[in-house]
Order: C-alpha cells, then structure tokens, then sequence
C-alpha cells in the first residue's frame, strides 16, 4: 500500500529546516511527515541511543488511521501484545474478578493496538532515520529568535540556526520551561504516583495482566508474552505530589517500599525487585494544560504541550495525532505564525476531550477508599456474568485532513 501524507506544495517548503528535540514518539513522527513535506529535519535527543524496551502503551483511534498512512500498520500489529485477560485481585490475594483486557482497558479488539513502548520508538525511528538527521546524546543548551531564524547552541557547543525548533521532550520537556516557564504553570497533578521497572516471570504469566488492590494502592504484575520477563507496576494515591522524590532515585525507592510496606500478596517480592531493577521509572501521574502551545518560532507537540496522563490511555495515539496534525499545518501554511495557530485550532478540542477521560472515571481501576473499591469491584463482577457489550472506544476520536497519494 502507497503510504499517504497531509497535501502539500513541497517547491513551497523544500528549503525549511525544522529541529525537533526529542526522540521517543512524537518526535519521529513528525520527522516524518515533515520530511514527507520536503523539509530539512533534524532530530536531538539527549540518550546516546534510542530507548528500547518500555512499558506496553496504547495506539487508539485516530492514531490507527495515523500509523496506517505512515505504512507501519502492519509491523505495529505484528508488535501487537494482544492481551487476553486482567485478573483483579483483593488485599489478601484471592480473586475477585477475571475478565477481557479490552473491556478494561476500554480499547475496541481487532482494532487498537497495544505494543511496547520501546517498539513503537524502534519503528518510527527505523521509518526515518535515512530520511533524518538523528542528534544522540546531545540537547538544546540556548535558544535565541530572531526574525530570521532560531539559533541554537546546543549542549555539545556546536550551533546552528533553523527555520522552526518543535519541543516533542515529553512531559517535562526543558524546551518548554525554556520559553514558557517553570513546569508547575501548566502541570496538573491527578493525586497518583507510579513506579514501573521489570522483574523476573516466576508466576507463570502469559499475555496477561494480574492487578492487586487496596484503597489508594495497586500492584499489577503485565505479562507481554510467554518470555521470563514481567512489567510490574506500583501506583499509590499521594494528596500532594513528592518533588524532592522526583529527582532522587534512591527517595524514590525509600518512599514505595514505604507506602507498600505490609502489603499482601506478591508486593513484598516486587518491592525487592523494584530495589534492584537498573530501569525503573518514576512519576506522577499528571497532565499538561497550556494556553498556548507555540511561541515564535517554537511549538509543542505531543506529552510536551498536552500530556493527558496513562489514566486516560491516550498519550501516545495524542503525540501520533498531534505529530500529524502539526505537520499538516505546516505543509499547508508557508507562515509558521499562521501554521501554529491552525494546529492549536484543529487540536485543541481533541486534546481536551482525551484528557477529560480522568474525570470520566478513567481513574477507576485505583480507588481511593473501600466504598470506591468495592463499587469497581461489583463493576468488574458484573463484566464476568453480563453478556459482552459492543466495543465502545474510551477516547475521542479527530477527523483527519483529506489526504492525496504521496508523489
């Protein structure tokens, strides 16, 4: 299948240099299309190689239609986990419910997608790096505008000036507290904290998820396949959120052996694990909420401008709707001013209505107390007797642009 890309008139754009600082999701992704759009792009990420392995994420909706245009559909469902079942568990480690990932996880089965984090990078990036120039283990140390570009020095000391700088650095994106200011403007924490590392599969588990609960805690062992290593998650309920642990490994650790201390089931096992796992993975869970996502010749794109948080599922099909969406814009508009202010247009609904999902009950797989634990459990009981529902998708859902076959 001929992949198809935003209309375009590339003897407008041919001559536009774009950098892109980051390297996960968002950032490849827009490599492409931009690329696609006859720009000269470069990408910089701070790692010294591409980050591979990672937790499962989801590819939902319209980044389905995202990623079959791009022509990597067929690999990302070979990559597909294709979870089978989610086994809830109570604070004495007897079963309460056993029931379909999907109706869970509120995908639609046969259609979305869930891979590993890391084999979504591998592609994307494998999509684009002949076409790309990859910057490793370096970063945006200075960034100055002008009316003829943006100059950068970056961290290794080289510099450079490009036409349009796209901060795609996640969450905690430096290019955004660079020009916009510190992250606690536009961070909204959503009250959880969550550790993820891998650990050994000594349980026998095979694409399955199994999660333990008690009110404000959960631990939840994922099997991706039938290989000797498991995903574990711990996630806790925290009124306010640990900054000095954000930035200490060593508090980190400190503060989940803390809070799970005494815990049943198989969580005294996963905290010792946790303590020697090399890859874990600290965070709050939280969103980012900004007025305006471009200043300049500057714009945001994916986790770095709108992270709608893992309760809500769509963070990374957001960045792959985003990516597109922002290339679209510019391939469209020769004036970046106008090309920023059609994307924020044409997206902010969007992002909106995806990270509306937490106040929709998104949060419900990890109550705060036993009322709310139980209601989700009489939920999950209900999944077990009731005659199975018509897949109805727990995300929004944006209409592309029309497309034209790529010449």
């Amino acid at each position: 299948m001929t992949p198809t890309g935003p209309s375009m008139d590339v003897s407008t754009t041919a001559k536009r240099t774009v950098l892109i600082s980051g390297a996960s999701i968002s950032g490849p992704a827009l490599a492409y299309w931009l690329h696609r759009a006859g720009c000269a792009v470069t990408v910089v990420e701070k790692a010294s190689t591409l980050r591979d392995g990672g937790y499962p994420i989801d590819i939902r909706g319209t980044a389905i239609e995202v990623v079959r245009r791009m022509g990597i559909l067929p690999r990302l469902r070979d990559a597909h986990i294709d979870s089978r079942r989610c086994t809830f568990l109570d604070a004495d480690g007897s079963q309460v419910a056993s029931v379909n990932a999907h109706a869970v996880a509120g995908s639609v089965e046969g259609q979305d997608l869930e891979v590993r984090r890391g084999d979504l990078a591998a592609i994307l990036y494998e999509k684009v790096r002949d076409d790309v120039e990859f910057l490793f283990n370096d970063s945006i140390d200075t960034l100055d505008q002008s009316e003829q570009g943006a100059d950068v020095t970056f961290h290794s000391g080289r510099r450079r000036t490009f036409d349009l700088v796209v901060g795609a650095d996640g969450m905690h994106s430096h290019t955004r507290e660079s020009l916009f200011g510190p992250e606690e403007r536009f961070h909204r924490y959503l009250g959880y904290c969550f550790a993820i590392f891998t650990m050994p599969n000594t349980f026998g588990l095979s694409r399955e998820v199994m999660m333990w609960n008690t009110p404000g805690k959960a631990a939840a062992l994922y099997a991706v396949g039938d290989n000797d290593e498991l995903h574990a998650f711990l996630t806790f309920h925290q009124p306010e959120p640990p900054f000095d642990a954000l930035r200490n490994p060593d508090a980190q650790r400190d503060l989940v052996a803390t809070v799970f201390a005494g815990a049943g089931w198989e969580v005294p096992a996963m905290v010792n694990a946790m303590r020697d796992a090399d890859d874990l993975f600290f965070d709050t869970a939280g969103q980012i909420r900004m007025p305006h996502w471009s200043s300049g010749r500057v714009a945001l794109v994916g986790d770095a401008a709108y992270a709608p948080s893992f309760l809500t599922g769509q963070g990374s099909s957001l960045a792959l709707a985003g990516a597109y969406m922002l290339a679209d814009a510019l391939a469209t508009n020769r004036d970046h001013t106008a090309a920023f202010a059609a994307y924020e247009r044409d997206v902010r609904e969007f992002v909106a209505m995806n990270q509306a999902l937490v106040d929709n009950g998104a949060a419900r797989l990890f109550p705060t107390t036993e009322r709310a634990l139980e209601q989700r459990n009489t939920m999950l009981r209900d999944l077990v007797t009731m005659p199975t529902p018509t897949p109805r998708p727990a995300h929004s859902a944006l209409t592309l642009p029309e497309f034209a076959p790529m010449p």
